[in-house]
């Protein structure tokens, strides 16, 4: 724990370059749209995207506003502050019922795992660009490990709220529908809905120009082919550049992996194991999604989390091999997001295109991690009462497939 710590700050060091980036661009936009302008107009030089826009829904923006009145140092300690203290609390939903299950320190495991989640590169890059991913994880594990498995009123809600602040949560809604869950799929449609027309009542011209042109508008968010982007579309853009990749291919492959992911997620749900059937979920929307930056895939940190569960439980002399090989991807995974794709790269400003298997691997590492953990994460399919955890009020097991 010690030489982690010690080790952590070196990892940020290359962020630091990133500067709050986004967080600056989100506070400019703000600045711009409070002296009367189109919001949606306001544009940002840069040297490897060419020209970037403020791309969230407007009801973002609703929320994103008050922060512009700050001096921009105050609300850059405000987001940092924020992101760590969400970090630490999903961290400790995810971790302690391992803790409680197999006796371990709970100290020493916790504080370890916090760590270990913040030297990951996609959290590192939502601290150092200044975004709001971990926002959005809250709201998301909030409602589908506590509210939707205990039939809560509200179960539905923070996954309406995160939807209606930046549609990819939306998934989340499709993956309450394919549980059954009804009454909080339409809990979570009509939260987001209202959301939406709240903000488009307070700024109704900004809000038609984006539900009707700038979400389809891809290329205001970024190039699609740099490394940076670790979704489908993105690896077919690595392959294609500086073209666009076939639209129809990528749709069918869409399909393909969103139907097993989410068919996968379903059968998890039903065995009462949601946080499987929610990472699940976040994987297929991160490779479905045509703009997946490497600060939006927070899913392989609960993979991480149900990989050593499981390990830890394949405790009988006829699972020693599979509790290898559980440890082993643990342990890789954990390796390859802390050392990342794009921290310790340079790729540069080029259209980037795979020219050869080392760089297709090296280029589409989370892609390809994302696939992997589509078929391989472990599910748990019998539920033992001498189990139970603070996941759900279902008891839990660790007899997987």
């Amino acid at each position: 724990m010690v030489a982690l710590s010690a080790v952590l700050p070196a990892l940020y060091l290359p962020g630091l370059v990133h500067d709050f980036f986004d967080l600056k661009i989100y506070m400019s936009a703000m600045d711009w749209w409070r002296v009367g302008h189109p919001l949606y107009d306001y544009v940002q030089p840069d040297r490897v995207q060419g020209e970037l826009y403020f791309t969230y829904p407007p009801f973002s923006a609703l929320l994103l506003w008050p922060f512009g009145l700050l001096r921009l140092g105050a609300t850059v300690a405000i987001f940092t502050a924020l992101t760590v203290l969400a970090v630490v609390l999903t961290t400790r939903w995810l971790v302690m019922p391992v803790i409680d299950r197999h006796g371990l320190p709970r100290t020493f495991t916790l504080v370890t795992a916090v760590l270990l989640v913040l030297a990951v590169e996609g959290i590192r890059e939502t601290i150092t660009f200044g975004q709001i991913n971990m926002l959005l994880v809250v709201l998301i594990l909030a409602d589908l490990l506590f509210a939707v498995p205990r039939a809560r009123r509200w179960a539905g809600v923070g996954v309406g709220l995160a939807t209606a602040l930046k549609i990819f949560p939306g998934i989340f809604i499709v993956y309450l529908l394919v549980t059954r869950r009804w009454r909080a799929a339409a809990v979570a449609s009509a939260t987001a809905a209202a959301a939406t027309l709240l903000a488009a009542a307070i700024a109704p011209r900004d809000s038609w120009r984006f539900w009707t042109h700038e979400l389809w508008a891809t290329e205001r968010v970024g190039r699609t082919d740099i490394v940076g982007n670790q979704s489908l579309f993105g690896l077919l853009s690595r392959f294609t550049a500086p073209e666009k990749p076939d639209r129809l291919l990528w749709l069918l492959l869409v399909a393909v992996v969103a139907g097993y992911g989410l068919w996968r997620a379903a059968r998890a749900a039903r065995a009462g194991d949601p946080l499987t059937g929610l990472t699940l979920t976040g994987l297929v929307g991160s490779l479905a999604s045509p703009i997946t930056w490497t600060h939006h895939i927070y899913w392989f940190v609960p993979a991480v989390v149900l990989l050593a569960d499981a390990a830890l439980s394949a405790n009988r002399p006829d699972e020693a091999r599979r509790r290898r090989w559980l440890a082993a991807l643990a342990v890789g995974i954990t390796a390859l997001t802390i050392y990342g794709v794009v921290t310790f790269q340079a790729w540069g400003v080029a259209p980037v295109r795979t020219r050869d298997p080392l760089d297709f691997l090296l280029q589409n590492t989370y892609v390809l991690l994302s696939l992997l953990l589509l078929v391989a994460l472990p599910m748990r399919s019998r539920l033992r009462a001498e189990n139970r955890t603070n996941w759900t009020d279902l008891p839990s097991s660790h007899d997987r497939r």
